[in-house]
């Protein structure tokens, strides 16, 4: 069995060098306008009018056709393989701020990157880490959307205000982005850059979120593994517009003009960007996954089980909020000594959101992702209305179609406990039940 497992995984290691070593170069050249020309011959030169340039057509990146292998939530979870539980093997998946190691663009898990002109090579070394201000980061969500906010929006600045489609990897079905036509002539080339930016970072977050709907309802970039444990994961989205949230700054410092740039000042926002949220040490990560087990996942059950994870985030949309592990739970654990003094100090949860309307523009009205369900995936949609997804549907339809998927995962999941009453979420659930009915009562 482990042979057959190691081959798999060799095969799998290969495939995803392969990947990673075959990502485009890219060197874009911008060409001043006159006005720019013009501006820098001045005795007095004007900044904002240097700053009108024009990306040239050829200037378009691939988009990433694959995502980086994510993290299952959780820490050491067991593995299974089809319906053979996998011995002397688990997945640890936690690291620490000083692990991150260099971001490289459309990375795959053993491309080696150079941290910054001066550094050695080292791999993207992704993972999960607990911060105190933002729950629990899972580091390839993050790298994911901004090399896709990265790729679009060196297809979206050069025909700014144009109509457009953007071809996009299938999933589920045939993906499309579709841009409509707006007037800019009244923006400067500042605002001009900035709105491209916006619409990029906005389109690679929603990106994400059609991901998670596609991973419920079937998607699996490795054949023989089920994704569905991963749908929904409370750390996803947040990841995911945090990493928008940093291409967006890379982009509008312009510092991604290369393959090679962009990789260095990625990894150094990265970097940043973490250490800024207060993370805890690898071991504290594990501390509090153990602080959560049986609530919010299930170390008993192995990967892919759908019940591995307890605690899904259902809300989609341009607002997201970490989950950070309450106090309650983490005292009454055996892991309360190891982060205790994370709980020294009252430490604010930081909240995300990516705008909507930039320099006058409404960016869901001009950008959409279409999506359309290919006839093998149609089945999955059952318990979904026609009318939302039939005929296709954009991203305004993700968060009714997730509440849908919700309903269902809730009964599901109450059928599950029902099956193991001792898991501690059973238990809570049944001691607040008796609760609201004792509330009943006096009320009667």
């Amino acid at each position: 069995m482990m042979q057959f497992l190691n081959k798999n995984l060799l095969l799998l290691s290969i495939i995803t060098i392969a990947s990673g070593c075959s990502s485009s170069e890219w060197q874009v050249s911008a060409t001043p306008s006159d006005v720019a020309v013009e501006a820098a011959l001045d005795n007095e030169p004007d900044n904002a009018l240097l700053k009108d340039i024009k990306l040239p057509e050829q200037a378009a990146l691939p988009l990433p056709t694959s995502v980086r292998p994510c993290c299952a939530f959780g820490s050491g979870q067991k593995v299974k393989l089809g319906p053979i539980p996998v011995p002397f093997f688990r997945h640890a998946n936690t690291i620490e701020l000083d692990d991150i190691g260099a971001h490289a663009f459309e990375a795959g898990s053993f491309s080696h990157q150079k941290s910054a002109p001066n550094a050695g090579r080292s791999g993207e070394n992704n993972g999960l880490v607990y911060t105190l201000k933002g729950g629990f980061i899972d580091l390839a969500h993050v790298r994911d959307t901004a090399d896709n906010a990265v790729a679009l929006f060196y297809r979206i600045q050069p025909y700014l205000g144009e109509a457009q489609t953007i071809e996009l990897p299938f999933e589920i079905g045939p993906r499309t982005i579709e841009l409509a036509a707006f007037d800019v002539s009244e923006l400067t080339a500042t605002e001009r850059w900035e709105l491209a930016a916006s619409i990029a970072v906005r389109l690679a977050y929603s990106m994400a979120e059609a991901h998670e709907i596609a991973q419920y309802h079937g998607y699996r970039s490795f054949s023989p593994w089920t994704e569905d444990v991963s749908a929904y994961s409370p750390e996803d989205l947040y990841s995911n517009m945090l990493g928008a949230k940093i291409a967006l700054a890379v982009l509008t410092n312009n510092l991604a003009m290369t393959r090679q740039q962009y990789n260095f000042h990625m990894t150094a926002w990265i970097f940043a960007t973490i250490a800024w949220l207060d993370p805890v040490s690898a071991q504290q990560t594990d501390a509090m996954f153990e602080a959560i087990d049986g609530y919010w996942w299930d170390s008993n059950e192995p990967l892919p089980n759908k019940f591995m994870l307890l605690k899904r985030h259902y809300e989609l949309g341009d607002e997201q909020s970490p989950y950070i592990v309450p106090k309650g739970l983490a005292f009454i654990s055996k892991s309360w000594p190891a982060i205790s003094a994370l709980y020294e100090q009252t430490v604010e949860p930081h909240e995300l959101q990516l705008a909507n309307l930039v320099h006058g523009i409404v960016i869901d009205d001009v950008a959409k992702q279409w999506l359309f369900v290919d006839p093998k995936f149609s089945a999955s949609f059952d318990h979904v209305p026609a009318s939302l997804w039939q005929q296709g549907f954009t991203q305004e339809q993700f968060l009714e179609l997730s509440r849908y998927n919700q309903t269902r995962d809730q009964a599901m999941l109450t059928e599950h406990l029902a099956k193991y009453p001792k898991l501690p979420l059973a238990k809570q659930l049944k001691q607040a039940d008796s609760s609201n009915q004792g509330h009943v009562n006096e009320a009667n």
